[in-house]
């Protein structure tokens, strides 16, 4: 779901595009003043949810790995967003929801302790701005005998809202077997309908997955 800060002392959660949550053992977020999707563990409390749908007693919180999609416009010249491959896992994580595609991924790892770059790209299609691709430079950390998972989520503000209805998003990626692809329902954030927000152009991919 995302963490969504109101103010320093209070929060909500949106768990899916239509469903808000309020959180009654917690005051303000864990994450401070930025928007983050997170992995929650609750339960339904029979508090007054008012203004949100409904009321949850928080067990535990995890961010996940948040930032912004970038248009083919918005590459860095000097950086390698890579080619390196992964597999894209159906399950109930990876997502399309609130204006976030969220991934769970499967690769291979190093020990060198170099980070691995991850990124999504908009604009790779010109016919049809809702192809997105996915880009994995993993640094030379490489081992292939060493799986393990990573859980990213990528905010697709950048991408054209079309009246706020419903569109098929298409991801692509470099798998271990060639190029896949994968559809996901999406529906623009209705925020991003009136107020889209800009992505810093000079955002740079620096992130360490651990």
């Amino acid at each position: 779901m995302t963490v969504k800060p109101v103010d320093a002392n209070s929060f909500y959660m949106q768990l899916d595009d239509n469903t808000t949550l309020k959180p009654v053992n917690m005051k303000g977020s864990p994450f401070g003043s930025k928007e983050v999707r997170a992995l929650v563990n609750y339960r339904i409390h029979p508090e007054n949810p008012a203004p949100y749908n409904k009321a949850v007693w928080v067990y535990w919180i995890d961010s996940i790995l948040t930032k912004p999609a970038i248009s083919v416009e918005q590459m860095l010249p000097d950086f390698n967003y890579g080619n390196d491959p992964v597999e894209i896992i159906r399950d109930w994580v990876t997502v399309a929801e609130d204006g976030y595609l969220t991934l769970r991924f499967r690769t291979v790892w190093g020990d060198t302790g170099r980070p691995h770059y991850v990124n999504l790209i908009t604009g790779v299609n010109p016919e049809n701005p809702y192809e997105v691709e996915f880009c994995h430079n993993a640094n030379g950390d490489w081992d292939d005998d060493d799986w393990a998972d990573g859980i990213v989520a990528f905010r697709l503000d950048g991408l054209p809202v079309n009246n706020g209805q419903t569109v098929t998003l298409t991801l692509r990626w470099q798998s271990f077997s060639g190029i896949k692809t994968a559809e996901f329902v999406y529906k623009p954030r209705a925020t991003d309908i009136d107020t889209p927000t800009q992505i810093d152009a000079n955002f740079r991919p620096t992130i360490k997955l651990e």
